[in-house]
């Protein structure tokens, strides 16, 4: 499977050999990537896309572990893209593999993938789109994204998934930092988790709070209880991700959502192009400019406008 032509017949049936390089393409800009992504456009828009996001140590990846368990019971394929910080020595993801998901691994209906944000803003990496939609190709019911609780600049996840998931914990302060964050802009359900533990109410009396004194929206984000470690509030939790994506469909919120991660996607990669071509344009001089603004003998803005040229 060295071309696109010979990886989308298996890609298509759900080989997980074959998704994987598909994925590896993707992220490591293989040529065949761009041609192999034109021929799985058209068999997107199946798979309900769920992201998971929150302050580190939150149970995000136990919450992920619990409810790929429940999907798996109800007979779906699930796809799982663990975001992780990047290695600033090898590149790759850190976490790796996610050994705390380790039992449910071996399925054959599941796929576990962790991802390096490689620089990256909003908590993605940057081929963590086109991941998701290789999995949608491949034929996966649902595809979880577990983003890494970077705060403010993740709130991007919201414009990739169908329903975002906030993750807050009692007594670790993250009423506070959901308001520094924009969280609220971003939840499409509140999950407390680990709620058998001191000042459960208080969180919720938090975000209550905190919806109160924002505009109000369509969708009132609910809040739900879970005990992730012990498998509490996992129903619950898909019960409010089913509700949510039934008022999505009833309402247009589908193609909002769907024009919303295509704006982003063009954007990022409209810009990262022109960067690529750009610095490509201009060779050595890119590196005689870092070191001019890294001497003083240069401001930043204006060796940009010299790359750019007058008036671009």
């Amino acid at each position: 499977m060295h071309t696109a032509d010979e990886l989308l017949g298996p890609l298509l049936e759900g080989n997980a050999r074959a998704l994987a390089r598909a994925i590896s393409w993707m992220e490591n800009g293989h040529p065949q990537a761009r041609p192999l992504m034109a021929k799985v456009w058209p068999h997107l828009g199946k798979a309900t896309i769920l992201g998971l996001t929150g302050s580190p140590g939150s149970g995000k990846s136990t919450l992920t572990d619990q409810l790929a368990r429940r999907l798996l019971e109800k007979g779906q394929r699930v796809g799982i893209l663990a975001v992780d910080p990047t290695s600033p020595f090898s590149g790759g993801a850190i976490l790796g593999d996610r050994i705390r998901m380790g039992r449910i691994a071996p399925d054959p209906s599941i796929f576990i993938r962790s991802m390096a944000t490689r620089g990256a803003l909003g908590g993605l990496a940057r081929a963590t789109q086109d991941a998701i939609d290789l999995l949608d190709a491949a034929g996966f019911d649902t595809v979880i994204v577990e983003t890494v609780g970077v705060g403010q600049d993740e709130v991007d996840v919201v414009s990739c998934v169908h329903t975002c998931a906030v993750v807050l914990v009692p007594g670790l302060g993250d009423e506070i930092q959901a308001i520094k964050a924009g969280i609220m802009e971003v939840a499409d359900l509140f999950i407390i988790n680990k709620a058998d533990r001191e000042g459960v109410e208080q969180v919720e009396q938090e975000i209550e709070a905190m919806k109160s004194l924002s505009p109000p929206k369509p969708w009132d984000p609910p809040v739900c209880r879970a005990v992730a470690t012990e498998g509490i509030g996992i129903a619950e939790m898909l019960e409010l991700v089913r509700e949510h994506g039934a008022w999505l469909r009833g309402g247009g919120g589908l193609e909002r959502k769907a024009r919303e991660r295509a704006k982003l996607r063009f954007d990022s990669l409209l810009a990262e192009e022109a960067s690529r071509r750009i610095k490509a344009r201009a060779g050595h001089r890119v590196q005689e400019l870092i070191e001019a603004i890294a001497k003083r003998e240069l401001d930043p803005y204006a060796a940009v406008e010299i790359v750019l040229g007058p008036g671009s």
